[in-house]
């Protein structure tokens, strides 16, 4: 395919890998932040590819396995009420809670809805104006622009039957949660390309400078992937921490102004739970006092939620780079992606999930061919 097969091309791989085993003469641990790169790099085999001093390890990079347990009751508790049409995307459908998932009870009888964009979700509230229409509004500042417009558009249309259930996470003071903890062994990252197409790359500079890492700003594809660890491992290697834009065709370095004035407009920054990790203060977004009438969180009462955890379930360590899905007990034995413990194997970003489709949970499993092309 134009313009893609370029950045999948196994003799341009290979140059990029040995470059990275030439610049590299000690142990090194990246993480990638986004999902989308650690389903890239597992289907392609691309941590197999790289020299034994370069290890990959997975980081917090999917909005559907770090909403928080007690996000996902609130949404059970909100789409089990008859006089509600509860919309999400489908990913969020069969993450567990604590009483079972979305799926689960839209099959006992709950009217919950998958689209494709919150605009539907509005459209919905439009058309039924005796239900109460709630949208699950997650994600990292990659979809916060969509979720913005459907809240402004229901204003500007006087819909009183709308509602949104906020749970936005922010990458940044993701990355500076992890670089922060005790237990923290990454030493460079992969940023997240998706979220600097709106965010750009500026706020990241702090954080390179603060913790002394550098920051690659990266695509998606195989070339892409292994240029931006070369770029980490150069830097590495000469003790700089700087943050370089690898995805220049995509990102940067201000991001899409009019996308991130519309967040602005809608969302103010407050502190949000992340499963597996705990509440990172000023990491996500919440809707403005303007735009309070919105707030299904406000509109309904939730009443007091217990919220419990998988005791089997090692999502939390994986989310932050401290494990691997296959060093979990239960990883293709009680937890299969046809009966999820976590969200990590539900998401279809999720570490544990890109684990099982490419066959990591298997004894013997041949590294992609990629290089073989």
């Amino acid at each position: 395919m134009k313009y893609v097969d370029e950045y999948r091309d196994g003799p341009a791989a290979r140059k990029l890998v040995d470059a990275i085993a030439a610049a590299a003469t000690r142990p090194w641990t990246i993480m990638e932040v986004c999902g989308g790169q650690t389903h890239a790099i597992v289907r392609y085999g691309l941590d197999r590819m790289l020299p034994a001093t370069i290890e990959l390890v997975h980081g917090p990079g999917c909005p559907v396995c770090v909403t928080a347990l007690e996000a996902i009751d609130k949404a059970h508790t909100l789409a089990a009420r008859p006089d509600v049409i509860f919309c999400s995307f489908g990913d969020m459908l069969r993450v567990p809670g604590s009483q079972g998932d979305l799926l689960q009870l839209k099959a006992q009888g709950a009217d919950v809805r998958v689209v494709y964009s919150p605009l539907d979700a509005v459209h919905l509230a439009a058309a039924h104006p005796q239900r109460q229409v709630i949208f699950f509004a997650i994600g990292f500042e990659t979809t916060a622009p969509a979720n913005a417009m459907a809240v402004a558009q229901a204003q500007r249309r006087g819909l009183t039957n709308f509602s949104v259930l906020v749970s936005h996470v922010l990458v940044p003071p993701a990355i500076a949660a992890i670089l922060g903890s005790p237990d923290n062994r990454v030493q460079g990252f992969l940023g997240p390309g998706h979220v600097c197409t709106v965010m750009g790359t500026n706020e990241y500079e702090a954080l390179a400078r603060s913790f002394g890492v550098p920051i690659v700003i990266a695509g998606f594809e195989p070339v892409d992937m292994l240029e931006g660890i070369l770029r980490v491992v150069r830097q590495l290697e000469a003790g700089r921490a700087e943050v370089e834009n690898a995805y220049s065709r995509a990102v940067r370095p201000e991001g899409s102004p009019p996308a991130k004035a519309l967040i602005d407009s809608v969302f103010e920054v407050c502190d949000r739970p992340w499963r597996g990790i705990g509440t990172i203060p000023q990491s996500g977004y919440r809707l403005r006092e303007t735009y309070r009438d919105y707030d299904a969180e406000r509109r309904f009462d939730l009443g007091h939620l217990h919220t419990e955890e998988s005791s089997l379930c090692i999502s939390g360590a994986i989310l932050r780079g401290l494990k691997k899905p296959h060093e979990c007990p239960a990883f293709g034995k009680q937890c299969t992606p046809q009966n999820p413990l976590g969200a990590t194997m539900v998401s279809s970003e999720g570490a544990c999930a890109a684990y099982a489709l490419y066959g990591r949970h298997l004894e013997v499993s041949s590294p992609n061919a990629l290089l073989r092309r």
